[in-house]
């Protein structure tokens, strides 16, 4: 019984030592290459799921992964067309695409995918290097520019590509020389393409660019000056755009005014025909006239609720006056120069205490319309009472004191001359 069970843990220790040998397992991210006795034909590559072989040495797999890898190059000095260095890293996104010819071309490098994948690395990134002097084919001005879609940098990475996958021979010059280690003048070659090598370039890119100083100077003075240009352009069309604009509105303006000054015209003549019946009627009693105006202004200044302090000189107003209508008779009109001679201090002196003055006995006598009769005496007869219009009416009447010989009785009563 001790013995069976001896025999059977040596065997199951038997089985698992073979089958670590003999079987491997293959993710579906990679590819195995199966040599035997370290050689590779056609029917060699495996995909994912497991993998029986030979125990080693007999047979033997090499995995790899076929995802994108990532190799960037050093900074190099490239000239461009117009003879101006620039600083430029480029970068290369590959993958393996024929794991045979892969492990053919670079498995003399070691017997680990490692090896195999750093060898890889290093003929992607001489061959980037060597396809950067592309950048001497293109001047300063095409490479960087305002506007991003005229710049020729998306052409420049075409070509960097094309010369990757393609391979060949390097140029020679100063460009690669400084940052590669080799002599100036010295060539790089590349034999084959990439697809020889089982290795499919997918993209290729530049990732930094810098200019030295006297470049960047010179780049920024050509900037400046395009700006310079392109603000000149607009300027210059925004000028005849403005010019074109305010002829328009001269134009318009001018034509305009025309009509306003026509129609202005027309209706002053209107106005003037429509007045000259008016103008007529006023200048047969331009009294009446005058009084009808300063009865609208009196109207018109106090229809609302207003206190207004103004001389009794300023036109419109002298008609508030106490002695603008004292001497008038029934029906007479007042006229403009009797009102301008009315002085404004004599109506704020006090009155002087005497009987009712003469001043209005005629018309007060005319509105009692019963007048006493009056006999005239033969002593001194009374003066002539003048007529509105002579220049002695329009003074203001003298007072006496009362019982005088010329105020006639003294009962208060007016002279008989006044009538």
């Amino acid at each position: 019984m001790k013995r069976s069970v001896t025999f059977l843990l040596a065997l199951i220790f038997v089985v698992v030592i073979g089958a670590f040998m003999t079987v491997e397992t293959v993710r579906f991210t990679e590819r195995a290459v199966l040599t035997t006795f370290g050689r590779a034909d056609e029917g060699a590559i495996r995909g994912e799921g497991l993998l029986f072989k030979a125990p080693f040495p007999i047979q033997s797999v090499t995995k790899y992964d076929t995802r994108l890898r990532f190799a960037e190059a050093r900074l190099e000095t490239q000239q461009t067309a117009d003879n101006r260095q620039i600083t430029v890293q480029a970068y290369c996104v590959w993958r393996v695409a024929d794991p045979l010819k892969f492990f053919q071309n670079f498995s003399p490098a070691g017997s680990a995918e490692e090896d195999h994948f750093r060898m890889a690395q290093d003929k992607i990134v001489a061959r980037l290097r060597n396809a950067m002097g592309a950048t001497s084919r293109y001047r300063m001005d095409q490479l960087f520019t305002t506007d991003p879609a005229g710049s020729a940098l998306p052409a420049l990475e075409t070509e960097i590509l094309s010369r990757v996958r393609a391979g060949g021979v390097a140029a020679t010059g100063s460009a690669a020389a400084p940052s590669s280690g080799e002599a100036p003048g010295e060539t790089a070659l590349v034999d084959g393409s990439l697809s020889e090598l089982g290795i499919e370039a997918v993209a290729v890119g530049i990732s930094r660019v810098s200019l030295p100083e006297n470049t960047t100077r010179a780049v920024f003075t050509a900037m400046a000056a395009n700006q310079d240009k392109l603000a000149k352009e607009l300027q210059t069309s925004g000028e005849a755009l403005a010019t074109q604009i305010r002829s328009e509105a001269e134009a318009t303006a001018s034509m305009i005014r025309g009509f306003a000054n026509r129609r202005a015209e027309e209706i002053r003549a209107r106005g003037d025909q429509e007045a000259a019946t008016y103008l007529a009627q006023m200048d047969a009693n331009p009294e009446l006239a005058v009084f009808l105006r300063q009865i609208e202004f009196v109207r018109t200044a106090l229809a609302r609720r207003t206190t207004l302090i103004l001389p009794t000189t300023l036109p419109g107003v002298n008609l508030l006056s106490p002695q603008a209508v004292a001497d008038l008779r029934p029906g007479e009109l007042p006229r403009a120069a009797d009102l301008a001679r009315v002085n404004p201090a004599d109506l704020l002196r006090p009155p002087a205490p005497q009987p009712q003055d003469q001043r209005r006995g005629p018309s007060q006598a005319d509105e009692q319309r019963t007048p006493p009769p009056v006999t005239q005496p033969t002593s001194a007869p009374a003066p002539a009472r003048q007529a509105p219009g002579s220049p002695r009416a329009n003074q203001p009447a003298s007072v006496e004191p009362a019982g005088s010989p010329s105020n006639g009785p003294a009962n208060g009563q007016p002279n008989g001359g006044g009538r």
